[in-house]
């Protein structure tokens, strides 16, 4: 740790003064990069010092328990008793602090969520995925910016696509990814039986243009007359995109938004976070050839979690974790799972460094 811990406050130091250049305030993108990456480092460096003060006070009360006057030995015996719990408090959580993480965490998220397997019953699990995450993000104050929303029937979700803002909200969220499986007896089952139904989400990083290079002359743009239900402007005129990235064949339609360069500049948001993260994925399965890595990546095409409703028991089976509080669950209280998915997906990491 204390070689980590040299080279975070090295860091903090160097990102301090970089942020003091003029230089840098000129340079939008590499300036939101410092700002993310300082207040990331600023809890390691107010820890770092308070565990330098504590450990000061523990070698001082100890050069003063022999002394003579006894009311100084007694404060000082009194510090002996309280200080090594504190040092030991402060270290653990400035060790967790300094645990390997993705630099991408601090990042704003892009979250797709996709019916599966299961008709209508599997868009009525992905609305209920769709409410679970926004109430998650609300309780972690991030913001939940619907991009592109594809309603089915009965009230369920076929596709939603939503931007999270706000401080870690993709380290928060990513390892949400995979498929999601719910059995219960669904609305429309007259007899009872247990339905197993299926949805898809994939959290991916908001890319920044300086991420991902794309020439327009990779790009094929076609625009179209919306569809659905829409205010004005929408149905009316060809304000829907269609955006194809001809190397990768990505395609990314947009339809939501009121003007064609509203939904232009949407598609580009979705289409620059798809790539990196396809970027992000390849390198990810380079590293992990001969390691597990599911935790960390958030494997798409495996099953990640299973809510059972006759018993009230949701399982992440990553890390073979269950918690029998499915209500609170559905309602965005996710933490227990989040925080166990990221400490083992950070000691996973540390054990591979």
């Amino acid at each position: 740790m204390e070689v980590r811990l040299r080279q975070a406050l090295q860091r903090a130091e160097e990102v301090g003064q970089a942020l003091a250049d003029p230089d840098v305030a000129r340079e939008p993108a590499r300036l939101q990069a410092l700002g993310r990456e300082h207040t990331r480092l600023v809890p390691v460096v107010r820890l770092a010092e308070r565990l330098a003060r504590l450990e000061n006070d523990l070698a001082q009360a100890r050069e003063l328990e022999h002394e003579a006057d006894p009311e100084l030995a007694s404060l000082a015996r009194a510090d002996l008793d309280r200080l090594p719990a504190e040092i030991q408090a402060v270290a653990g959580a400035l060790h967790e602090l300094l645990l390997p993480r993705d630099p991408h965490d601090d990042r704003d998220a892009i979250v797709e969520i996709r019916a599966g397997t299961g008709g209508d019953e599997a868009a009525l699990f992905a609305a209920d995925l769709y409410r679970m995450y926004q109430r998650f993000s609300e309780r972690h104050a991030l913001r939940w910016e619907p991009i592109s929303l594809s309603d089915g029937t009965l009230g369920g979700l076929k596709e939603a696509i939503v931007a999270v803002r706000g401080d870690e909200a993709y380290g928060l969220l990513r390892r949400e990814s995979g498929v999601h499986r719910v059995q219960r007896v669904p609305a429309t089952e007259t007899q009872g039986r247990i339905h197993t139904s299926a949805a898809t989400v994939a959290v991916l990083p908001e890319a920044e243009e300086v991420d991902v290079k794309i020439e327009p002359n990779d790009l094929k743009i076609d625009v179209f007359r919306s569809s659905g239900p829409g205010g004005q402007s929408v149905n009316t005129t060809d304000s829907a995109v269609r955006i194809t990235h001809l190397p990768s064949g990505l395609v990314v339609s947009q339809q939501d938004q009121k003007s064609q360069l509203q939904n232009k500049l949407k598609a580009m948001e979705v289409l620059r976070a798809r790539l990196l993260d396809r970027r992000l994925a390849e390198q990810e399965a380079t590293r992990s050839r001969d390691r597990r890595a599911m935790v960390g990546t958030g494997d798409r095409s495996a099953k990640i979690r299973t809510y059972n409703y006759p018993q009230s028991r949701v399982t992440d089976h990553r890390i073979n974790l269950s918690v029998h509080n499915l209500t609170d669950v559905i309602n965005g209280h996710i933490d227990e799972l989040v925080d166990a998915l990221r400490m083992a997906s950070r000691e996973e990491a540390e054990a591979g460094a």
